[in-house]
């Protein structure tokens, strides 16, 4: 699986630096969380990673190569949004299906891994089902679903609990638990610290586009740096900070 390598990388836009000059090594299989208040750089650093912006200086690199201008549909890639993205007029087989399907992989073989993915995410019994007949929870899911469909070298999650309700996310975790398990690579974004207590390995914590604090996420959580990070945003930044905020 794939290791990601971000070297020296910047983002600026006009006057305002979105990313300060970022160093960083994740391990091949690892889960990786950039923690951080809105507008702290991890939105911009995660859309650099997936191709879908380009930094001003510095590179990208996944398993040693280079992919700093390699398009988003090059880069083998899943990417998974807070916003479902689902295609309403299909099933959750065939959204699952979709990206297998765009590259003409038989329909058969193809039914079969899609099949085994909504197993693997606890939804095999909603197949037939389309996106208007499913929760939140269970299309953030399906959208898992389809993006480990490609078999991606890496996986990208962008505040997927975000819309989530409590008892949809405590469905999440395991999910995401069994997707690690398989030794994917994650990188996951979050604002919410509570939300990447239980899952991420390694957290990075953003703050004005520079990480100012990384470790494990119950180091993480009462690291001063991270608490005065979080202060310009009012109580409920320092809610944020200690992790009580309602993820």
């Amino acid at each position: 699986m794939a290791g990601v390598r971000l070297q020296s990388l910047r983002r600026r836009f006009g006057e305002v630096v979105a990313l300060d000059g970022i160093d960083l090594d994740i391990a091949s299989g690892e889960f990786v969380s950039f923690l951080g208040p809105s507008g702290c750089g991890k939105t911009t650093a995660l859309r650099l990673i997936a191709g879908f912006d380009r930094p001003t200086s510095g590179r990208v690199f996944v398993e040693d190569k280079d992919i700093t201008g390699v398009a988003p549909n090059k880069r083998d890639i899943g990417m998974v949004f807070q916003a479902y993205s689902l295609f309403p007029n299909m099933t959750s087989v065939r959204n699952v299906e979709f990206g297998l399907r765009v590259r003409r992989q038989g329909r058969g073989d193809r039914r079969t891994r899609a099949l085994e993915l909504l197993e693997l995410v606890g939804l095999g019994h909603a197949a037939d089902r389309y996106p208007h007949q499913l929760s939140g929870g269970m299309q953030q899911r399906v959208a898992l679903a389809r993006a480990l469909a490609i078999e991606p070298r890496l996986l990208l999650l962008d505040e997927v609990l975000a819309g989530l309700n409590p008892s949809e996310i405590r469905d999440m975790v395991p999910v995401i638990h069994a997707i690690r398990d398989r030794g994917i690579t994650i990188v996951m974004i979050e604002h919410v610290m509570q939300a990447v207590m239980s899952l991420a390995e390694h957290v990075l914590v953003l703050s004005e586009g520079r990480i100012i604090a990384e470790g494990p996420p119950q180091a993480i959580a009462g690291d001063p740096r991270v608490v005065e990070a979080y202060l310009g945003h009012g109580a409920a930044g320092r809610m944020l900070a200690a992790g009580t905020a309602d993820a």
